[in-house]
């Protein structure tokens, strides 16, 4: 079942009211009031879960902890035999690693103990393997010390089932310092960690060391306060593509205890992250949220109604789906603008798509809710356009923003021993000889340059491509060159300023004879406006 708002008004009202005679008076209704508003004002956040029991769960917690070899790792507290130990500080025994299967259909199997070598008497907890999975990195505390978790590494032996060598303690560790729950990114040359060490913002931060050739770490760096709060941010994770920084926290726009927190990893930063929504977060603890692909992961849970401490859940994230979408305008007329490159960049200018606006001047993208976006447009007359947008709601939907464009001045040059106004290509339909819409604009700039010099006069020269015989290009050049003195004579210019003359194929910009590429032709498909004397 969806974790719909009211099945979280319920778990509200079992934190609130079933936990006892203490809790219960703290508990009054200004605090349940409160819980509601930040889950309602928090909403789904552009995320749409739905969470299952994993069904691996027992009366003990349960944390997932990534794969190896197709494997789910789980770290669990079930007893082991019935003189397991008991640790004081969670009053349940000391952590285990167990490995699962993971059928076709996603279901998990019964969990086996992951290695002999790794499980000891001390209380284990989650890990990270390297891409080639040939390297791990585990955390474990004594049962001396119960809290404070030491990093350590371990290779596993060539053709070996399993069997873990050259356990290290790395040189990270500090005494009275605790690192806890790491995680490996993709492309293997970055851990990143949970600990309280000196430099922490709060008491849990998070840090992120390079892995150096030999498997050792760089000194740790603190995330910054983007990130880590005065609170404990712990569980760090990163989506498939390395893009996001996925953390439970328990600072930041919070429900209530650990809650999920993705933040875009930006070039030289962090982007501020944002609380994953009322539909995976409670007024409980969620932790260890980590994807299995795009879309399915896995996160731990202490949300009333489960089996144990914490439970394992699958969590499905139905995308959000948003697009973006609208006209290409000149801005002066509001003449629909075809032939618009327009392409969407990322808010550091990286370029996400592109498209070509056709006759309508439409473009359409999608985009991802919560995101910056720059938008930029290339077309020739036109200054290059630069549109900035925030996708800015959290449910599926399609924003409309249309882009105006300012047109470029036209140049007055000399080209090919001829002074001319130099414009952008006037555009025709094909086979036809009316001017386009689109370039009525352009021959706007003509009028205005003859404006502002009433003494000069202009012979327009049209031009065609070599398609077809040339007795019709001619006479289609003648018609098109025409249609251009008409529009400018129906504009306020005299016709005695105006000559117009067609040439036809006879004057190719390039000689390509038989052998020419549609840039070729469009090329040679052009109206010139010459200076006359």
């Amino acid at each position: 079942m969806k974790p719909t708002f009211s099945i979280f008004i319920c778990l509200i009202s079992h934190a609130l009211f079933c936990q006892g005679p203490s809790n219960f008076i703290a508990s009054n209704n200004t605090s349940y009031k409160t819980i509601l508003s930040k889950a309602e004002a928090i909403g789904a956040n552009g995320f749409n879960f739905e969470l299952l029991d994993a069904g691996v769960n027992s009366q003990y917690s349960e944390f997932g902890s990534g794969f190896f070899r197709n494997k789910l790792i789980m770290v669990s507290s079930k007893k082991l035999g019935a003189f397991a130990k008991i640790d004081p500080n969670t009053t349940e025994a000391y952590k285990d690693l167990f490995c699962l299967d993971i059928s076709s259909n996603g279901q998990l199997s019964l969990p086996l103990l992951f290695s002999r070598i790794l499980n000891t008497s001390d209380s284990e907890d989650l890990l990270a393997f390297t891409p080639d999975q040939k390297t791990v990195y585990y955390t474990r505390s004594s049962s001396d010390n119960s809290l404070e978790y030491k990093l350590y590494k371990a290779h596993l032996e060539s053709d070996s089932h399993g069997n873990w060598v050259n356990e290290t303690l790395l040189d990270i560790n500090k005494n009275g310092v605790s690192i806890e729950t790491p995680f490996i990114n993709s492309s293997g040359d970055k851990l990143y960690f949970s600990s309280n060490m000196e430099d922490s913002i709060g008491g849990f931060d998070l840090y992120v060391s390079d892995i150096n050739a030999d498997g050792s770490l760089s000194t740790p760096k603190n995330l910054g306060n983007t990130i880590n709060t005065p609170l404990n941010e712990k569980y760090p994770s990163l989506s498939k593509d390395g893009k996001y920084l996925y953390f439970s926290s328990q600072g930041h726009e919070n429900i209530g205890g650990y809650d999920l927190f993705v933040s875009k990893i930006l070039s030289s930063s962090y982007k501020l992250p944002r609380n994953m929504g009322n539909t995976i977060n409670s007024s409980y603890d969620e932790v260890a949220y980590f994807l299995a692909n795009k879309k399915d992961g896995y996160v731990s849970s202490n949300r009333p109604n489960g089996k144990g401490g914490f439970d394992i859940y699958t969590a499905t994230n139905e995308e959000i789906i948003q697009t973006i979408k609208g006209k290409v305008l000149d801005l002066e007329t509001k003449i629909k603008l075809p032939n618009t490159v327009v392409i969407l960049k990322d808010e550091e200018g990286n370029e996400i798509a592109r498209t070509l606006t056709k006759e309508d001047a439409t473009y359409q993208f999608d985009v991802t809710p919560f995101e910056s976006y720059n938008i930029t447009t290339l077309k020739d007359g036109f200054k290059e356009g630069d549109f900035e947008f925030l996708a800015d709601r959290n449910y599926n939907t399609a924003y409309t923003k249309d882009l105006n464009l300012l047109t470029t001045e036209p140049v007055i040059a000399k080209v090919d021993e001829e002074l001319r106004i130099v414009i952008e290509n006037i555009y025709f339909d094909f086979a036809k000889y009316s001017v386009k819409e689109e370039s009525h604009i352009s021959l706007n700039k003509i009028i205005k340059v003859l404006k502002e010099n009433p003494d000069m006069k202009l012979a327009i020269n049209a031009h065609t491509d070599n398609v077809g015989k040339d007795s019709y290009n001619l006479n289609l050049s003648n018609k098109r060159a025409a249609s251009a003195v008409k529009y400018l004579i129906n504009n306020g210019i005299s016709k005695d300023r105006l000559t117009s003359k067609g040439f036809g194929e006879s004057k190719p910009l390039v000689d390509c004879k038989n052998n020419c590429s549609d840039e070729d032709l469009q090329a040679n498909r052009r109206v010139e406006f010459v200076i006359l004397d």
